[in-house]
């Protein structure tokens, strides 16, 4: 049996909406720190992404990357809460490459997409869809790389 709402009924529910609103919790940080807590690998790599200016130049930066449940989170230090970038792994490859500027080199590509889903925060702290093609990464060793 369905039971009708009357408007006694529906206003007493607004009255109680009113009240109490609806409001998204605050996250604590205890979900992304469960996230990193124990993770299935972490280290330093270098990244390399895209100058604003010309968009030819590619500078490198050290990231601190963490891999847990089949996504790459990086951030700026190892004391980082949040991550700079997140980049979910699924439907992407890796390959090895050869660079010059670095050594231990490999990049993430999507093989059946032009663009990698990913997201990144920009410097006012927003988050925005990332625009890779690929992930350039640089490993410290090449048995760093390996792994």
């Amino acid at each position: 049996m369905t039971a009708a709402i009357y408007p006694a009924n529906s206003s007493s529910l607004y009255d109680s909406i009113k009240k109490e609103p609806f409001k998204i919790p605050e996250d604590d940080g205890n979900d992304l720190m469960h996230t990193f807590f124990n993770p299935d690998r972490e280290g330093w790599l270098w990244k390399q992404g895209s100058s604003k200016l010309s968009g030819r130049y590619k500078s490198w930066k050290r990231r601190w990357f963490i891999l847990n449940d089949n996504c790459l989170y990086y951030f700026e230090f190892t004391t980082d809460k949040e991550p700079r970038g997140i980049i979910p792994l699924e439907n992407v490859q890796v390959r090895d490459i050869a660079d010059r500027s670095k050594p231990n080199c490999f990049e993430i590509f999507s093989p059946d997409s032009d663009i990698i889903k990913a997201c990144k925060t920009d410097s006012e702290g927003k988050v925005i869809e990332g625009k890779h093609t690929v992930y350039r990464m640089s490993a410290g060793t090449a048995e760093d790389r390996q792994e």
